[in-house]
């Protein structure tokens, strides 16, 4: 039995992750913050399969303990301070966690079991204000967010630790995934949301910003396959992983207002306080790497990723959840 450690388990990509690993017969360990409250409503329903350790990416001595304790074959550091828009607001905490977290997990590796597979969780966002489209492994990065810049670190750190210390890590170039159980502070979460609400006649209106942005968006399920085959080959390299297609929050808002049967232009106000800024125009990625060394390809097409969301959002509201 193969044993797997994942930071941020408790977020999508997390989840789908640990039920994807579980189902191949991996024993899963998960690392959470200790909290006040806990959000485990991504993973209720596989927690009593999950061995929970505690543990901080700010804190080098909880994650050598953690991994002491998991004795991982490989780990997936998904965690972060992953919202763009309050990496303005928290600059720091945003590098301390999601550029020197990764530091951190990676010495914890080194230090205790260096012979793990490390999986990084590295971002589209990285590309920024885009030198070239469609964007693939080799194009250069532009970060527009402080959440950009930690995400470059957290990449190259990476590719270091692998280069001179020999480890076998990765970093998975992801970009935007979407699921039923993405955060309501992300905007294709806050659409469906608030499609679901207006439908059902708890609101009347969706206040969103800047609607010509363009990316290229997949559902997080394919994505969290890509991240375990890229631990499973010989040599570790770093892939993006995309559909190849870009639409813009536009298209999003049209295909889920039309799901539900409404005009969206009836609805959709746009309020200039959730202009980033420093916008990120356009993101397309290539995959073809990742498509021809892993197999992998995207199952999930974006008129049926965004549907599938309003349908959770109409009957977790319509049951009164």
């Amino acid at each position: 039995m193969k044993t797997a450690l994942i930071t941020g388990i408790t977020g999508q990509d997390g989840s789908y992750l640990a039920e994807f690993l579980l189902d191949k017969g991996y024993k899963v360990y998960g690392l959470r913050r200790r909290t006040a409250t806990e959000n485990d409503s991504n993973i209720k329903h596989i927690k009593h399969e999950i061995e929970f350790i505690s543990g901080d990416l700010s804190d080098l001595s909880s994650l050598i303990e953690a991994v002491k304790i998991a004795q991982p074959d490989e780990v997936y550091n998904l965690a972060a301070q992953s919202f763009v828009a309050d990496s303005w607001m928290q600059p720091i905490f945003t590098g301390q966690v999601t550029a020197l977290g990764v530091t951190n997990m990676l010495e914890a590796v080194r230090q205790v079991k260096l012979d793990s597979r490390f999986y990084q969780a590295s971002s589209s966002e990285m590309f920024g204000k885009v030198v070239e489209t469609p964007q693939n492994e080799t194009t250069p990065f532009y970060p527009r967010s402080p959440y950009g810049v930690a995400k470059v670190y957290g990449h190259w750190i990476t590719v270091n630790y692998r280069e001179s210390f020999d480890m076998y890590a990765c970093s998975g170039i992801l970009f935007n995934h979407e699921s039923p159980r993405r955060g309501f502070e992300f905007v294709t979460r806050k659409i469906t949301d608030g499609v679901a609400k207006i439908k059902l006649g708890l609101q009347n209106e969706l206040r969103l910003g800047n609607l010509e942005a363009k990316r290229d968006w997949g559902f997080a399920g394919d994505y969290v396959k890509a991240m375990w085959l890229m631990l499973q080959q010989e040599v570790p390299d770093d892939y993006v992983i995309a559909t190849g297609e870009t639409h813009t929050v536009k298209d999003f808002i049209e295909i889920a207002f039309q799901y539900v049967g409404l005009d969206w232009r009836n609805h959709v106000v746009q309020d200039p306080k959730f202009i980033r800024p420093a916008e990120v125009d356009l993101l397309l990625g290539d995959s073809s790497k990742a498509k021809d060394k892993l197999g992998w390809q995207p199952t999930v097409s974006f008129e049926q990723l965004v549907q599938m969301m309003v349908e959770h959002d109409l009957q977790r509201l319509g049951n009164g959840l």
